[in-house]
């Protein structure tokens, strides 16, 4: 069987500059997708199951190291960063492979060499790096009020007040336990404004606050939803979010 790819970077020339480069590099090598965000690199990252993830660490959505703690399988991950030297050390000492921005054709012939050498797996060397990384990325401004639309009305809603975030159609959905009201600004960029510690995205399209779940609950179908205190509504949990909730 061919070994399979993902490329994520949320600049297409630089992704499809990989792309042509790999295709030098390790003909054989089969790019199954390429994702410009880091929400659709999880999505795709669970839905294929590629052997190995070249992942752009600064993307919208979520970043490279977040969407590498999420993935579940044996998928292998290269880091494609312009991230300081300390964080190429951590790296190194991870035994998580990284290529630095701008590309370099004999870097890339290592990596691949280093991949065609290496067993599938490691997952615990990449964990390792990724919490001591994690802690290091840029924190962004987090928000504690929402300007959101109810009919005609714009209301300044406290952050702590929304159940659950949901993207619908043009708008997102601003969930409280009295209203429902729109933004206009996507899940992807809320997810880098809100407290990780509080709001966590569930879903390509949802962010949940956890200081009102009430609990979670599976199908059938082995499928994982959440319950909301003061709604109604069961919320799916795609599986590129599964792992979040093992804890609990």
């Amino acid at each position: 069987m061919p070994i399979t790819a993902l490329i994520a970077d949320d600049e297409p020339h630089l992704a499809q500059y990989l792309k042509d480069q790999l295709a030098q590099a390790w003909p054989e090598l089969q790019v199954l997708a390429v994702a410009h965000n880091g929400v659709e690199a999880a999505r795709l990252i669970a839905d294929t199951e590629p052997d190995i993830a070249f992942l752009d660490i600064q993307m919208p959505g979520l970043t490279g190291l977040e969407v590498a703690q999420g993935i579940e399988g044996r998928t292998r991950v290269v880091f494609v960063t312009a991230y300081d030297e300390y964080a190429i050390q951590a790296f190194e000492a991870g035994a998580a492979d990284y290529l630095l921005k701008p590309l370099k054709a004999e870097r890339l012939a290592q990596t691949v060499t280093r991949l065609r050498q290496s067993a599938p797996g490691g997952d615990e060397a990449l964990a390792g790096a990724l919490k001591r990384l994690l802690p290091a990325m840029p924190a962004a401004p987090q928000l504690r009020y929402i300007r959101a639309a109810h009919g005609e009305l714009m209301h300044q809603v406290p952050v702590a007040d929304v159940l659950f975030f949901h993207a619908d159609d043009k708008y997102t959905v601003v969930q409280t336990a009295t209203q429902e009201l729109l933004i206009r600004t996507p899940i992807m960029e809320l997810t880098a404004q809100l407290d990780p510690e509080r709001f966590w995205q569930v879903h390509r399209s949802t962010i949940i606050n956890l200081d009102h779940l009430a609990g979670t609950r599976r199908d059938e179908a082995s499928r994982l939803f959440v319950r909301v205190r003061g709604h109604a509504r069961e919320l799916p949990v795609s599986r590129a979010y599964v792992h979040l909730f093992k804890a609990m």
